[in-house]
């Protein structure tokens, strides 16, 4: 797996690249078929975060921490990531699925399958961005699912941890 390591508001210095290479490349354990990996270290004040995406067989795999040290910010996004690939790895054995697997987990305690307790049909009004942002604000929503006007295709809007809002595109 190659790992793209860059920073905002901090130099990325040889040893945490190759700290940030050398932890997740602990990943791949797991499975051998990851893409590259996406870190972004980001300072913001006494805040030093990791914004760990990884690809793999068509999902993504994320995780982010922070914390007041860089590299306790890595050691756990990768610990919080391993426990993501185990219970992944987990619901793929117990369903029989074929994968490019190469550690064994042993016995993992059984896990309760999705259930989907609710579904919802809307009609969607092709609208900007900021039109969708707001129609969740008044909702009351901290997600809101709508047609771009601009690209004509559906579109989430969110609300982040920071107060920020984030635009769901997809990609082909």
């Amino acid at each position: 797996m190659r790992v793209n390591v860059r920073g905002k508001n901090i130099q990325v210095t040889d040893a945490l690249r190759d700290h940030v290479e050398k932890k997740l490349g602990k990943l791949e354990r797991f499975f051998n078929n990851f893409g590259d990996a996406q870190a972004t270290l980001t300072v913001e004040k006494d805040v030093h975060r990791v914004e760990v995406t990884i690809p793999l067989n068509g999902m993504i795999l994320r995780g982010e921490e922070e914390t007041p040290d860089m590299y306790a910010s890595v050691d756990m996004v990768v610990d919080k990531l391993e426990k993501q690939l185990e219970r992944f790895k987990g619901k793929l054995i117990r369903r029989g699925t074929k994968l490019n697997i190469t550690e064994d987990l042993g016995d993992l305690p059984p896990e309760e399958p999705f259930r989907i307790v609710r579904m919802k049909r809307f009609t969607m009004k092709p609208m900007p961005a900021e039109e969708a942002v707001m129609q969740m604000n008044l909702l009351g929503h901290s997600f809101f699912v709508f047609t771009n006007a601009e690209t004509e295709e559906v579109n989430v809007v969110y609300r982040r941890k920071d107060g920020n809002y984030g635009l769901i595109e997809p990609e082909a």
